[in-house]
């Protein structure tokens, strides 16, 4: 194994834990040359897979974007189960893994094809668009696709004074107070996102003073409201980056902290964090099952996958 490969994380896994990683992550390395592989990382995967094996890292929309690009004849998707969907839609000839089938997402699961026909039907005319933490069924029966981090760029880009936007409920409203389209929202929420309050934030000002508080617009509008900043988590890392504050808080999941602290050594983070169980589901162990035993595959029904990846290329084309 490489020596620097503990290098990349040993700000935030002590040596004793990496010891018990470190053959998987040395499997998982060897598989990756003998598969032709590359493995997709969402920011909240935990620092031994963001920062140990994986080729590329990012938000919703990064890895929707680095997915058509992959030169790879295997994609290892390491986070939930519509981001292997949307690395499929973008990849059709390759094949996609997914480590734990059942890494599901609270948004995609609320919300369906059925209840967008319905939406249709009340609402006529108006186009929709779907956050890319649905199903591949619901982005098909969807106009456009959008991500956290360009969410007002899409809805704006449609021309349009009224649009429905599904599924999450805070972002909608977070959007809403951006612009001046009419949005018509639907009440899914993310788990992770919707249990921070604003009390919480107010607490943690108290509690850490001088801390600068960056929050996910999955979360609620009054937590958004007494942040100091609010953008996806590619533009939480960036803010961090580039602004360099002496305590941050991220209003987030809790990876999130752990893989922008490794790289930012000179910030410190406070961590009013919540665990997604879905992502946490993926895991070193079952990345490598995934690339020895090529399961499990990931498959789109055909009626819904020409509309689904037109839905994800629109969404690819707002600048």
């Amino acid at each position: 194994m490489p020596l620097d490969l503990y290098d990349r994380v040993s700000r935030v896994i002590p040596p004793i834990e990496w010891a018990t990683m470190a053959e998987d992550a040395e499997a998982i390395l060897d598989l990756k040359r003998k598969r032709r592989a590359v493995i997709l990382a969402h920011n909240y995967q935990t620092p031994d897979i963001f920062h140990g094996v994986a080729d590329i890292v990012g938000d919703s929309l990064a890895l929707a974007r680095e997915a058509e690009k992959a030169d790879a004849d295997v994609i290892v998707l390491a986070g939930v189960h519509f981001m292997a969907e949307t690395a499929k839609l973008m990849n059709p000839e390759k094949t996609v893994l997914i480590p734990d089938a059942a890494a599901g997402c609270s948004l995609a699961e609320s919300i369906t094809a059925e209840d967008v026909a319905l939406l249709r039907a009340r609402y006529p005319g108006r186009p929709v668009v779907a956050y890319v933490n649905t199903s591949a069924a619901v982005k098909a029966a969807s106009d456009i696709c959008c991500t956290s981090g360009n969410a007002r760029k899409v809805v704006e880009s449609l021309g349009v004074p009224e649009v429905i936007m599904i599924p999450d409920e805070f972002l909608a409203q977070n959007v809403a107070k951006e612009t001046n389209v009419k949005i018509i929202a639907w009440k899914g929420h993310c788990e992770v996102h919707e249990r921070f309050t604003a009390a919480e934030i107010l607490q943690l000002r108290q509690t850490h003073p001088g801390v600068v508080i960056l929050a996910h617009p999955e979360c609620p509008p009054e937590v958004v409201e007494v942040a100091d900043f609010s953008g996806s988590t590619a533009v939480m890392a960036d803010y961090v980056r580039t602004q360099k504050p002496a305590r941050v808080a991220l209003i987030t999941e809790c990876s999130m902290s752990d893989n922008i602290a490794q790289a930012n050594p000179d910030t410190a983070f406070v961590r009013p964090c919540n665990l997604c169980p879905h992502m946490k589901r993926i895991t070193l162990k079952n990345i490598r099952k995934a690339l020895e035993e090529m399961q499990t595959e990931v498959t789109i029904p055909a009626e819904f996958f020409a509309p689904a990846r037109r839905a994800v290329e629109r969404m690819l084309a707002v600048k």
